[in-house]
């Protein structure tokens, strides 16, 4: 894949309960994009991510990641390529001690043992917790679970970095740390999330989701600034953005 670009093609996904989520949703990303995908619960945005590294399959419509759909036959090279943190950092963490979480993606490549650890020890350093690397996973932070989960997807070298909610739950420092990470990933990033004051921080485009479809999609500052459309959406402004209460009273 020369090109690790994202395209839907009018994708719908039905749930099988009968609840539809994603209505013949199109849209393009581009390569080193950092994009974000906002909107109110139940909006679709969990679904659309779980289309983009094939834990959901679309109920009609395609999904192509540079230029290669999304099947079963190309499950494994669309993994190496999308890199996927979910919501719930514990959906990651299932072995018995940090490194072993984040050595398992490296291993299952097939990679020897050298190269395993280096990814491993550049992982985990890049997230901060090198340190943490002989901990079993079920006695970290909240804080840390996160960082460890990140380490797992960035040991696997992907193209795209997708992300689920990334700093749900997380305390102030921590997000921050988050946010200053992220930063440094040069390469294509999708970040689902409600907390808008870290868009402003990452995302130069923001696409809207509102009952599976795109409500807009267009440069982060200029939505935001559209107090009508976020209301329409459920969405209310960064707090960055919103004038003091207190303050607005004293004038």
């Amino acid at each position: 894949m020369s090109h690790h670009t994202i395209d839907l093609t009018e994708v719908l996904y039905t749930y099988p309960d009968g609840t539809t989520a994603l209505r013949n949703l199109s849209l393009h990303i581009g390569h080193g994009e950092a994009v974000a995908i906002v909107g109110s619960n139940g909006s679709g945005k969990t679904t659309l991510l779980s289309h983009l590294n094939g834990v959901l399959f679309p109920s009609s419509g395609i999904v192509n990641i540079g230029g290669y759909p999304v099947t079963k036959q190309t499950l494994t090279q669309i993994r190496r390529t999308v890199g996927m943190v979910f919501q719930n950092p514990d959906d990651q963490l299932f072995m018995p001690t940090v490194y072993d979480d984040v050595a398992f993606g490296p291993l299952n490549l097939g990679l020897p043992p050298i190269d395993v650890e280096k990814r491993v020890t550049a992982a985990l350093k890049t997230v901060g917790a090198l340190e943490l690397r002989n901990r079993p996973p079920y006695r970290l932070s909240g804080g840390q679970k996160r960082a460890v989960a990140i380490a797992t997807v960035l040991a696997m070298e992907p193209a795209i970095l997708v992300m689920d909610e990334p700093t749900a739950a997380l305390d102030p420092l921590a997000r921050r740390q988050l946010i200053n990470l992220l930063r440094t990933f040069t390469h294509t990033k999708i970040i689902a999330t409600h907390d808008l004051d870290m868009v402003l921080d990452l995302c130069e485009r923001t696409i809207i989701l509102c009952n599976g479809t795109i409500l807009m999609d267009g440069p982060t500052i200029d939505i935001f600034h559209d107090k009508k459309l976020l209301d329409q959406a459920g969405l209310e402004q960064p707090s960055s953005m919103q004038s003091c209460p207190i303050c607005s009273k004293l004038g």
